[in-house]
């Protein structure tokens, strides 16, 4: 871990009730502002480092599950936080940019200085046509994204912008107040397709790497740190669904478990209504997964000794941000707290005493 500073983790808040199974009896689907801001806290209080909150209008996994909005329930969070950096999923199509930056900059200042952006180009296909969205196809969504994304982070550096691009235009727009750091709210973005790969490598801060194994992520961090260029390095992001135990035996046992619990028609939903050129599903297909994207594929199932060990593993292959998913989550939460992080920093402490004496 040499160099690399300290390992981060968030948490993905509830935004549609849960992560796994619908039907995990200590655990059902809850997407109440007050159960994410419970979730968010707690993981403040546990040592967590960020919270994703994911936007959609609609369910993906369930057509009668509640949704949280994103953003009211992130500016609502970042009053009741203090530390803990709050990252809110945006869909570029559902906002006018100037509008979404004029937001995200007002959350910027109720959390002072601690809001993020996850731009999503949109992938599940029901939520944009019940919205009567002109429908584009995968590749403009994502020229639609990089425009939309530039005017965005123009805004953010305190520019005055006039823009007038195949997509979208602006005319000398300024906002006030401005952001309080230096470029303002920090740009997640994730999608593995060849134009959101193009788009990451030019305009993201951080990427975000749906989750899988250790040597195709390592893979995957090489080429898109190869596009960068000149630029500031971009930074990774995993997604990960989490399953420790005592010993492996009982942490394979409740994988098993959990993979039960999961309904076979929100599966079927969830994979009838995305975009067939999107990347994220065919990383899955045919793969035994509890969580969403990626999930339990990252291979974070285990005794306490080896997800801690595979945790340093990803971040010796350029992770710097570990973003959870855990089931019954509270509970899950709190185990990982208690068994696996101060398993991680020993090892970071470790590693950092090996360097200091060499």
């Amino acid at each position: 871990m040499s160099g690399q500073g300290r390992i981060r983790f968030g948490v993905w808040a509830p935004h549609h009730g849960y992560f796994g199974a619908d039907s995990h009896p200590d655990d059902l689907p809850d997407a109440s502002y007050r159960h994410n801001r419970e979730v968010v806290v707690e993981a403040e209080r546990l040592g967590f480092d960020a919270a994703l909150i994911a936007q959609h209008t609609i369910s993906p996994r369930n057509a009668e599950s509640d949704v949280v909005d994103a953003w009211t329930a992130s500016a609502g969070i970042a009053e009741a936080t203090s530390r803990i950096e709050i990252i809110a999923a945006i869909k570029p199509f559902l906002h006018n940019p100037g509008v979404l930056a004029k937001q995200a900059l007002g959350i910027d200042q109720i959390s002072h200085g601690r809001f993020s952006i996850n731009l999503v180009s949109g992938w599940f296909l029901p939520e944009i046509q019940q919205l009567g969205i002109p429908l584009r196809e995968h590749d403009q969504r994502y020229a639609y994204s990089s425009e939309w994304l530039e005017i965005v982070r123009r805004l953010f550096a305190g520019e005055t912008v006039t823009y007038r691009g195949e997509h979208l235009s602006v005319d000398g727009l300024s906002l006030r107040p401005r952001p309080l750091r230096p470029g303002g709210p920090t740009i997640y973005f994730g999608g593995e397709s060849e134009p959101a790969r193009q788009l990451a490598a030019a305009q993201a801060d951080t990427y975000f790497v749906n989750g899988r194994s250790l040597a195709e992520t390592r893979e995957l961090i090489v080429d898109l740190a190869s596009r960068r260029g000149a630029a500031p390095p971009l930074r990774f992001a995993l997604s990960a669904f989490v399953i420790a135990r005592e010993t492996e035996a009982e942490a394979q046992a409740e994988f098993q478990h959990l993979l039960s619990l999961v309904s076979r028609n929100e599966i079927a939903r969830l994979r009838s209504g995305t975009d067939k050129a999107v990347q994220m599903m065919k990383v899955n297909a045919g793969v035994p997964v509890v969580g969403s994207n990626g999930g339990t594929n990252a291979g974070l199932v285990g005794s306490y000794e080896q997800v801690a060990d595979r945790i340093v593993a990803f971040r010796e292959a350029g992770i710097d941000l570990f973003m959870l998913q855990f089931q019954p989550l509270l509970a899950e939460l709190r185990r990982f707290g208690e068994h696996v992080l101060p398993l991680v920093r020993k090892r970071e402490e470790r590693s950092l005493c090996t360097e200091a004496t060499s």
